[in-house]
């Protein structure tokens, strides 16, 4: 018969993405590198834990938010997307929020727009997974006129040589810009829209992502935040709702 104790225990890598220290998947390979530790004992994969365990990830004691965090943060150009104090660029000391998050997708160094941070380590994996689908939209503009066969063939899927992979069909649209263009992805891959173009023989000039899911960028000025509004929040959890984590 199991104890209340036993009850209360939860996965180690969801403790560590509840705390706000990164994704599940990314706690996995901490764990598989040997730098996560419980009551002094290296940790393995499905160990489970509760809060009266002490459990060390590079050393460092962590313990998770018990208050849930959602922000949605204009990046710009030049801030990474990495936690690793010794990267004078990384996003998580450039906010410098008061509570422990992190980020919910990656935005590429070059690039800018919405990057959503919690400390919700459930919803950091229903919307990265990409089995998901869950729609990111971008704005790019590169370094030649936009033509209606260049949206054709990105919309269509794009093979890349680097991944050796095809990507997913997308949504494209032109803007008034002849150098602009809109797409929609609901995939995540490296650097995928920059290597799209680039295999279509269009440079990227500029990126933006503009929206992850219902999350809109808006007016937000570069290099601000803002907590999620009580009804985006809710709307986020319903679209997410049967996503796999």
């Amino acid at each position: 018969m199991n104890t209340e104790k036993e009850q209360n225990r939860i996965r180690l890598n969801k403790y560590i993405a509840d705390a706000g220290i990164c994704s599940r998947r990314k706690a996995d390979e901490l764990i598989d590198q040997g730098k996560v530790t419980v009551n002094g004992v290296i940790a393995t994969f499905g160990t489970r834990v509760t809060d009266a365990d002490e459990v060390l990830v590079d050393s460092k004691a962590i313990k998770p938010e018990r208050k849930k965090v959602y922000l949605a943060f204009n990046k710009p150009k030049g801030i990474t997307c990495t936690a690793d104090p010794k990267d004078p660029t990384n996003v998580i000391e450039y906010l410098n929020y008061p509570l422990k998050i992190t980020y919910c997708g990656r935005l590429d160094k070059e690039s800018e727009g919405l990057l959503i941070l919690t400390n919700d380590g459930d919803i950091i994996n229903k919307m990265m997974k990409a089995s998901n689908r869950h729609e990111k939209e971008y704005v790019v503009r590169v370094g030649r006129k936009v033509t209606k066969g260049f949206l054709r063939q990105l919309a269509e899927g794009v093979y890349l040589e680097e991944l050796d992979v095809t990507t997913r069909p997308c949504k494209t649209f032109a803007t008034e810009d002849p150098n602009e263009f809109r797409i929609i992805l609901t995939q995540g891959l490296n650097r995928q829209i920059r290597r799209m173009c680039e295999a279509l023989g269009f440079p990227v000039r500029g990126l933006k992502r503009v929206r992850v899911m219902n999350i809109l960028l808006g007016n937000l000025k570069s290099g601000k935040y803002r907590e999620l509004k009580p009804s985006e929040l809710n709307e986020l959890k319903k679209l997410l709702k049967g996503s796999h984590n």
